[in-house]
């Protein structure tokens, strides 16, 4: 395992993360444990979590998986999204921080957060109302350091800003989506990041699954998040997407690789990223991501996958500076 530097944090982490979006879900306690485990043994120590995650219940799996090695875990939550029907109990308010991170420290069993996310961008919020939440939260010890997730490159910038302007806590850690079929990040985020000096964790290397091999042009599975969940039928529900799958698939056959493997390892390949998020319903199946941390993946082998996908356009949308 090799284990890279977090940002300007001085922390090192496995160049895989481990996300446990499953544990309590479409993976039950035994076997989300069987998977912390197996993470453990091929040298992990990064792992992710949020509290909407099984509405908590992955939070409390983790904190009993780590009761034994926390001092040699570096460990994420998140907070945004809707805990109940209240009111108040959903965004990024002083209010919901501060209520959120006291119910996400009991369900983990510890007494501190290594990166603390703020899962989504609140418009009703001002910027400077949840840097200074998040900032008095490292006071506090509660987090180490604040983290975001899912903003625009022109959001994490301008908070950046704020927290040097007001001298802040700042986000030192930033979690974008990324795939061969979805390469947004690449046009301002990444660029962003390296700029900065930010630690990236990147979440959906595999697509929801579409680039597992079991998705083609009119190759469909019987189930699977594209196939049973709205959001990720929506999201990838672009026909070329299904094209780019389909060849991606064909040339991991060529190579002998499975298509999982590949696609993580085509994720880990990008000079920006500290570690992709794996995850998975079972141990079987994380292997194939595992084994990513085999593949040698060489320049030449990154862009002739690449160009299996659509580059997006630059920032400026002058194309011909692509060439």
């Amino acid at each position: 395992m090799e284990y890279k530097t977090v940002g300007k944090t001085g922390i090192k982490v496995s160049s895989l993360c481990f996300g446990t979006m499953s544990f309590g879900g479409n993976a039950d306690k035994e076997t989300s444990k069987a998977m912390f485990k197996r993470t453990r043994e091929a040298g992990i120590n990064f792992y992710d979590c949020a509290n909407m995650y099984s509405k908590g219940i992955a939070e409390e799996i983790l904190g009993e998986c780590i009761a034994d090695c926390r001092d040699e875990i570096v460990l994420t939550s998140k907070v945004y999204f809707p805990t109940s029907d209240d009111v108040n109990a959903r965004g990024l308010s002083r209010r919901h921080i501060m209520l959120e991170v006291e119910n996400t420290l009991r369900r983990l069993k510890t007494d501190r957060l290594d990166f603390y996310f703020v899962h989504k961008f609140d418009p009703d919020t001002p910027m400077e109302e949840t840097l200074r939440a998040l900032d008095d939260l490292q006071t506090q010890g509660k987090i180490l350091y604040p983290a975001v997730s899912n903003w625009a490159a022109w959001q994490i910038a301008k908070a950046l800003g704020i927290s040097a302007k007001e001298q802040l806590a700042r986000f030192e850690l930033i979690q974008p989506m990324y795939n061969l079929v979805k390469r947004q990040a690449e046009v301002e985020i990444l660029p962003l990041a390296q700029s900065e000096q930010l630690g990236v964790i990147t979440y959906s290397p595999l697509g929801g699954g579409l680039l597992t091999g079991k998705y083609g042009v009119n190759k469909r599975p019987d189930q699977g998040r594209l196939v049973d969940q709205a959001n990720y039928t929506e999201r990838y529900r672009d026909e070329m997407n299904f094209e780019v799958a389909e060849r991606f698939t064909s040339f991991a056959n060529e190579m002998g690789v499975h298509p999982a493997t590949l696609a993580v390892s085509w994720v880990m390949s990008h000079p920006s990223i500290t570690a992709p998020i794996i995850g998975a319903r079972n141990v079987a199946q994380l292997e194939y991501s595992l084994a990513a941390l085999d593949i040698q993946m060489t320049s030449e082998m990154r862009k002739t996958i690449s160009n299996l996908s659509i580059t997006p356009s630059p920032a400026t949308d002058r194309t011909e500076e692509l060439l």
